[in-house]
C-alpha cells in the first residue's frame, strides 16, 4: 500500500524511535513543522525532501509515496556483509507470511 507524504514522514519517524522534537531537531526545523507535515497541512521544500529521504536512507519517491519499495544502501560493505544482511530480511520476511 503506498502512503501520502504526510503518513510516511510519520511512519519513518516513528520507527525510528523518534518524537517530533526530536525529528524537528534532526531536520533543523520547529516541532511545528514537523506536526505541519505530519498534519497535511504544508508540504516540506524540496530541499528538505531531500533532506528527510537521506535522513531516513530511502527514496525521495518513497517519502513522496511514489514508490512502495525501501532499499537498503549497502554502499562500502563487503559481499559477505551483504549476504548476511540479505539473509537477515529474507527470515524477517518469511515471518510475515505467517
Amino acid at each position: 500500500m503506498i502512503l501520502a507524504l504526510n503518513e510516511n514522514v510519520k511512519r519513518l519517524r516513528m520507527a525510528r524511535g523518534l518524537n517530533q522534537v526530536e525529528f524537528a531537531k534532526a531536520m533543523s526545523v520547529s516541532k511545528q513543522c514537523v506536526s505541519n507535515w505530519e498534519n497535511d497541512n504544508v508540504m516540506p521544500s524540496i530541499e528538505m525532501l531531500v533532506k528527510i529521504a537521506d535522513y531516513f536512507n530511502v527514496t525521495t519517491d518513497y517519502v513522496l509515496g511514489r514508490n512502495e519499495k525501501n532499499y537498503i544502501d549497502v554502499s562500502g560493505l563487503t559481499d559477505e556483509q551483504i549476504s548476511h544482511i540479505s539473509l537477515i530480511v529474507s527470515d524477517i520476511a518469511k515471518l510475515n507470511v505467517r
